[in-house]
């Protein structure tokens, strides 16, 4: 067993030790440019990312989890911002589903992210000043070539699985269609080939209330010393109530007052689920950037397979190798099962290997960050049948 060393000046890329922020750092495309969907060119560029147990000496046990919007490549340990566990330990960690003893987990801050991988927040090496809207528009598919360099970076010439909920989702079908011959099983999660109007229509509102914030600034508040911190945690309030399911929001909170005996007949937060969402918008603008959620949920918003392929999604899988499981959750509403039974359908059309379950939860669309007995069986299963056929030792 190996750690993950990286290849010897690969694309003209060198290795940074990140001062802000615990993990490494790459500088990649120093010679080749990532040329981006939108028709920029994107290099040098930075792409921070987190490594859990080790690569084995034939480099063929490496799984890349791919986070979702709020999330980072911090999955299991304390949060270097937050203090906060990391947001997959219920997943990730000697003797736990993605058993670190016997895979090597990767996990890479996406493109335009805001936790060290060069997004809007960072410096723009041509102007000397952050990029903020300077930056350019990114997709799901900019992300997963970034991602594609890390491992070429890394000596990684194929992954044993790709796996992510959400977004993440998003990014695993990306690898997929785009990277087939470098990915042995995947693994999308409570996600879709495509983003719906409904959930444009959800992000519209959160970038909106972003940009009318009078501390966002046209997008330079870091030149003017300010954070849009209202738009932001608004933001955050918004789309938390799209992560969690009608019954979930009822058993946790109901009509419950918070801190009182009687109504205010106000407008504080007489109602723990208010006091809730509002901790939920003001914790997360201590870590996460306000124009880095206008560049990823726009990422997410123009995300749509079938559209790339120019014809049905099944073209986007047209002779795949890989093996999937696909999973969505009974009670998820912002990525329904319907959207996974798509992409079943499409991976069937394609002859590809394919197993699907939808988990029986009440938890909602988050139901694949908390502990769900059936999920963490289901994929247990399938990594355990994938690792057999790829003839990786047992922990």
């Amino acid at each position: 067993m190996i750690d993950a060393a990286p290849r010897p000046a690969a694309s003209g890329a060198t290795t940074l030790d990140s001062h802000a922020l615990p993990g490494p750092r790459v500088v990649l495309g120093v010679d080749a440019p990532l040329r981006l969907d939108g028709g920029a060119e994107l290099g040098p560029f930075t792409v921070a990312y987190q490594s859990y147990g080790r690569l084995n000496a034939e480099r063929s046990n490496a799984i890349l989890v791919c986070h979702a919007l709020t999330g980072d490549q911090y999955v299991v340990g304390p949060h270097p911002v937050t203090s906060k566990p990391g947001w997959w330990e219920a997943v990730v960690g000697p003797g736990k589903v993605l058993d670190t003893r016997r895979y090597f987990v990767l996990c890479a801050n996406v493109l335009g992210g805001c936790m060290g991988t060069t997004g809007p927040r960072e410096i723009d090496p041509r102007t000397g000043r952050r990029f903020d809207l300077g930056f350019p528009v990114i997709t799901v598919r900019d992300m997963v070539r970034a991602q594609a360099m890390l491992l070429d970076h890394l000596g990684i010439d194929s992954l044993f699985c790709v796996i992510g909920g959400s977004m993440g989702a998003m990014q695993v079908l990306e690898w997929a269609a785009s990277f087939p011959d470098l990915v042995f099983s995947a693994v999308p999660i409570a996600g879709s080939a495509r983003h719906s109007a409904q959930n444009i229509a959800f992000h519209e509102v959160g970038r909106q209330a972003i940009i009318a914030d009078p501390d966002w600034c046209g997008g330079s508040y870091a030149d003017q010393g300010r954070r849009p911190e209202r738009g932001l945690a608004v933001a955050r309030m918004a789309a938390h109530i799209t992560y969690l399911s009608e019954i979930a929001l009822h058993r946790k909170f109901g009509r419950q007052l918070q801190d009182r005996e009687r109504l205010s007949y106000g407008f504080e937060a007489d109602f723990q689920v208010e006091s809730y969402l509002r901790f939920q918008g003001a914790s997360f603008v201590e870590r996460f950037d306000a124009n880095s959620y206008l560049y990823i949920t726009r990422a997410m918003d123009y995300f749509d397979l079938a559209r790339d392929v120019g014809g049905p999604l099944a073209l986007a899988f047209q002779g795949t190798k890989t093996r999937f499981c696909v999973i969505s959750f009974s009670s998820d509403w912002l990525f329904p099962t319907a959207e996974s039974r798509d992409v079943v359908r499409a991976l069937n059309a394609a002859a590809a290997n394919v197993s699907f379950v939808e988990v029986q939860s009440d938890k909602g669309h988050d139901a694949f960050l908390l502990e769900e007995p059936e999920f963490h069986a289901t994929l247990a299963g399938f990594l355990a049948g994938a690792a057999e056929h790829r003839g990786l030792a047992r922990a």
